[in-house]
């Protein structure tokens, strides 16, 4: 088990080739942060060693781009993932034409949980005794199954069900859902490549989740089970626990946007001051700049009003946002709740093709 620098979290990262490819083109990266940590699952594609080189350099720009990032968490991590894309898009030559990665990418921040995603890979959170998925999948049977042509089952032994609608490479804006939840103590997180979430039920899930207390552990059970149903892609898992409670971050947590992915830049936009309440104090301090220019005499009452409005304003604005934290619900995109007690699913002898990762330091994109 992998404790990061502060006591908030523990955490456990395993990658397998699996049993039926040669290559792992599958990445995962843990990187402590002073206030929690970064994790990302990469699942790249591409001929030859196309999709382990776009896995590889997304994951290594998006650390890098991260930790010299400036201002808020959700931005950085949304300006962070459009650099990962530009790095796979301007690799892409050559024999490496065509080449992209999936993304599901995290921050934890204190008592927030901070997901950005692109593609099929997916994020979980498992709470008491609900497993909740809080990601959709872009990619061409999801969309079935939100029409209704495919139930869930038929998706997931379909033919073209690796077949994904967004990846990192594709274009140069990239498009991302970014989405924000706040985390209580004993939460437990998963994120994970389509070798895993496309193979195991989400029972199957739960069970390890939910009773395998030590991450490093719950990993390589969950590749286990995955490699017995006859491992047929690369697999990557990530399980955070959230050990002690924590304060929320003072910023508003980005919304998931029910319309699906969006450009970066839009996304940006709507965070960066497009909004009524800064439009409000824009012709609240105008005003109060033309009262005083216009009259003199009365300049203090109508500074002091001026600032009194302003300074209620943004108090208003604060205690709504916190409000609105405490109220933030998990996406309804399904959830898994065992009427029974289940056991937990005993794990096959372990692969040797597996390799256990404990990152130590300022840790790096690391694959099998």
């Amino acid at each position: 088990m992998r404790r990061s620098a502060t006591p908030l979290l523990a955490s456990g990262l395993l990658t397998d080739v699996g049993r039926q490819r040669s290559i792992n083109q599958d990445a995962g990266l843990i990187l402590d942060l002073p206030r929690g940590g970064l994790f990302a699952v990469a699942d790249g594609m591409g001929g030859h060693a196309a999709g382990e080189l776009a896995a590889n350099l997304a994951l290594d720009t998006l650390s890098s781009s991260f930790l010299n990032g400036r201002g808020l968490a959700p931005e950085r991590l949304a300006e962070a993932v459009q650099e990962a894309n530009l790095a796979v898009l301007r690799s892409a030559v050559g024999e490496y034409v065509g080449m992209g990665t999936t993304l599901v990418a995290m921050v934890i921040d204190r008592a927030a949980a901070l997901i950005a995603h692109v593609g099929d890979s997916r994020a979980y959170l498992l709470r008491g005794n609900e497993l909740h998925r809080l990601t959709e999948d872009h990619s061409w049977v999801a969309e079935q199954v939100r029409l209704g042509h495919l139930t869930e089952n038929e998706a997931r032994n379909h033919q073209w069900r690796s077949v994904v609608s967004n990846a990192l490479g594709g274009e140069e804006r990239v498009r991302l859902e970014l989405y924000g939840l706040p985390l209580r103590q004993g939460d437990r997180l998963l994120l994970c490549s389509d070798g895993l979430s496309g193979v195991l039920e989400e029972a199957e899930l739960y069970g390890v989740l939910a009773h395998q207390p030590d991450p490093d552990v719950a990993v390589r059970q969950l590749i286990d089970l995955s490699n017995a149903e006859g491992g047929p892609d690369n697999i990557t898992a990530i399980v955070v626990d959230i050990e002690q409670a924590s304060r929320m971050p003072s910023y508003a947590l980005p919304n998931r946007q029910t319309e699906g992915p969006l450009y970066v830049d839009m996304l940006l936009s709507s965070r960066r001051g497009n909004s009524p309440v800064t439009y409000l104090a824009l012709v609240l301090v105008y005003f109060t700049l033309m009262g005083l220019g216009l009259y003199q005499d009365h300049a203090t009452v109508i500074g002091g009003v001026g600032l009194g409005l302003l300074v209620a304003l943004l108090l208003s604005v604060q205690v709504l946002s916190s409000l609105k934290r405490a109220r933030t619900l998990l996406p309804g995109l399904g959830s898994f709740t065992p009427e029974t007690a289940a056991q937990t699913p005993a794990a096959p002898a372990r692969d040797e093709n597996q390799t256990r990762i404990r990152p130590a330091g300022p840790a790096r994109p690391t694959q099998d």
